[in-house]
């Protein structure tokens, strides 16, 4: 059944693999960014580029007005972590609320993955200082959706801790766990398949208000 689904971040990898995919199945999408004058190759069948700033409550309501579904993929560099991640999670949960959409699915990072009950990867004796901060602000996302009081059914979905390959092809097949890193799984992990991942949750949700990761 088509949908008609809002991709805030819609410029990077996985934003891009995510509209991919989402109209590879018949669904229409809208490919938010910042500057849509960076982005003409986004364009195409299926697709409407806006712009529109995902820490803004006010401007996410405008964009997901008339949707059925949300996927975050959006990230910026020029902000602290924290600031940035937390912000977006009051505004996505606040401006869905009021464009009447349901679903939100957003694009977690592995490193936040627990190897020990309590330990996650950033946790680890020498891991680079300026990669935890980074990490830390997906905790620090995490938290702020729990915690809010929002009718909104979130997911984040948290690929392994490695460089995702933005090369390699679909081949549609991936596992999905609990908080903890997949370590059995397959060494390297698509931003195509991930896109797999984030659209079959659309279409048939299997997982509620949590972090699960996601491997091949």
């Amino acid at each position: 059944m088509s949908s008609s689904i809002v991709v805030f971040g819609a410029g990077g990898r996985a934003g891009r693999r995510a509209v991919a995919e989402a109209v590879a199945r018949g669904h229409r999408v809208t490919a938010v960014v910042r500057d849509p004058d960076r982005y003409p190759d986004l364009a195409g069948a299926g697709v409407t580029i806006v712009a529109g700033d995902v820490t803004r409550a006010d401007s996410v309501a405008e964009v997901a007005a008339g949707h059925d579904a949300a996927i975050s993929a959006a990230g910026r560099l020029d902000m602290p972590s924290d600031e940035f991640y937390v912000s977006a999670a009051h505004a996505l949960l606040d401006g869905l609320a009021r464009a009447g959409v349901e679903r939100l699915v957003l694009i977690g990072i592995g490193s936040v993955l627990e190897t020990a009950p309590g330990v996650a990867v950033h946790d680890a004796p020498g891991f680079p200082q300026e990669a935890r901060a980074f990490s830390l602000g997906h905790t620090a996302e995490l938290a702020a959706l729990r915690a809010a009081g929002t009718d909104i059914d979130w997911l984040v979905i948290a690929p392994p801790p490695v460089m995702l390959d933005n090369e390699a092809p679909r081949t549609g097949h991936y596992r999905t766990g609990g908080e903890q890193v997949m370590a059995d799984g397959a060494p390297s992990f698509s931003y195509a398949d991930l896109a797999v991942a984030l659209i079959d949750e659309i279409e048939t949700p299997k997982h509620h208000r949590s972090l699960t990761a996601v491997a091949g």
